[in-house]
Order: C-alpha cells, then sequence, then structure tokens
C-alpha cells in the first residue's frame, strides 16, 4: 500500500487527518520537533524530511504543514504535494498577515493562548461543534511557546516564489485564516472553512481521492 506523508497545522497531530477516508493508501503522520532557537525555516524543513523513509514520496500539508511541504519540495525530489487550507506562496498570504509580519507584532506580543480569547481564535478556525473546539482548544494548551512563536513568525515572514509543479490545493471558500480570494486552488470546498478537514471530511477525501487518481 503506498503512504501519504502528512504534516499537520500548527501544533497539530494526527487526530486533524482522523476523519479522512482514502483508499488505496495509508497516512503517515511526520510529527513537529521542536525548533532550535532562530532556525530558519530551510534547515527546520530539512530535519522534518529525515523521518521520510522512501524516495519520491507523496506529501500532503494542511495549514502550515503545507507550507512545510513546499519547502521539503526544495530540497528533495517529491512525487507530488496535496495542500489543504495552505498557500503555495508567500503572494498567497493575506493582508493583514503581512501587515502583522512588517510591523513584528507577533515579537512583541507572542502566540499565548487565553481562555478569553479561545472563542475568537475557533472563530477563525472554522471549528464550531463541541468536540472540534475542545480539540483545538487542546491543540493550543499542549503546544510549547517556543515552538508557536517560532511556527508563526515563520508563517508570516515566509518568502516564496517558487511553484512546485505537482501540487494539488484544496481550500474552502469560508477559509478566515487563508482567504480564498487570494488562492489559487484545484479544488474549492464550498462552505469550506480552516477546520474543514475535519467537518467537511467527506469531501475532503473525495478531493484527496481525485489528486491521487491522476499520478496513478
Amino acid at each position: 500500500m503506498n503512504t501519504i506523508y502528512c504534516i499537520s497545522g500548527l501544533g497539530a497531530d494526527e487526530r486533524a487527518f482522523a476523519k479522512l477516508q482514502i483508499n488505496g493508501f495509508r497516512l503517515h503522520l511526520i510529527p513537529w520537533v521542536d525548533p532550535i532557537k532562530n532556525e530558519a525555516i530551510e534547515s527546520y524543513a530539512a530535519r522534518m524530511s529525515e523521518q521520510i523513509k522512501e524516495d519520491n514520496p507523496i506529501l500532503m500539508g494542511l495549514s502550515f504543514g503545507g507550507i512545510m511541504c513546499i519547502e521539503i519540495a526544495k530540497q528533495r525530489k517529491v512525487r507530488q504535494i496535496i495542500l489543504i487550507s495552505s498557500v503555495k506562496t508567500s503572494a498567497e498570504l493575506p493582508a493583514w498577515m503581512k501587515l502583522v509580519a512588517k510591523s513584528k507584532l507577533n515579537k512583541i506580543y507572542p502566540m499565548k493562548s487565553y481562555k478569553i480569547t479561545e472563542p475568537i481564535q475557533n472563530y477563525f478556525l472554522g471549528a464550531s461543534t463541541k468536540d472540534e473546539k475542545d480539540m483545538a482548544n487542546a491543540y493550543r494548551q499542549q503546544a510549547k511557546m517556543g515552538y508557536t512563536n517560532w511556527a508563526v513568525n515563520e508563517v508570516l515572514n515566509w518568502k516564496n516564489e517558487w511553484t512546485f509543479p505537482r501540487c494539488f490545493h484544496i481550500h474552502g471558500t469560508e477559509d478566515k485564516i487563508f482567504p480564498i480570494k487570494n488562492i489559487k486552488a484545484n479544488m474549492i470546498i464550498e462552505g469550506g472553512g480552516h477546520f474543514m478537514i475535519m467537518n467537511k471530511a467527506a469531501e475532503v477525501s473525495d478531493a484527496i481521492q481525485m489528486a491521487l487518481n491522476s499520478i496513478c
């Protein structure tokens, strides 16, 4: 059975992919590692890539995990990349992220999560049910601050104009983190938010299957 190497969203784990149903493929999570102080994203991607033990792999990235897939593909031969609720280049980042990066607000106000801010964060994620909110809250509480601050800074300051030629991008029309107006997607999920891998898993699974069928 073929393997898809999955990289989750910021601070998330294998639960992010738990509802996907992909025929003929095994999903294997590449867990996040702790960043070295002031580590460049290229160096971090190289260390993540060491966990992939086969040549010419298929990569699937969710949100920040998609950015990491692109960075890995710059360094080694990759068969295909599937992006979910992510961005392919820095041109697809929203204007507010570029403004925060320019003003260095993320450096002034570290990305610590508070109970009072969880409803706002969940709204932007598109987490609506109790289970989804509980999972999102758990991710934020479990993520190490060193990793979170590093990852947020790398997203905000990502500088990439290179486009991987075999990239299949799945995106939702209601994504509030990476708005669809900035995205050139191969498959658009109507009503899908940033958390659509959980609450629209059947549609996302069908889109992934379509992407995989195109390379078989």
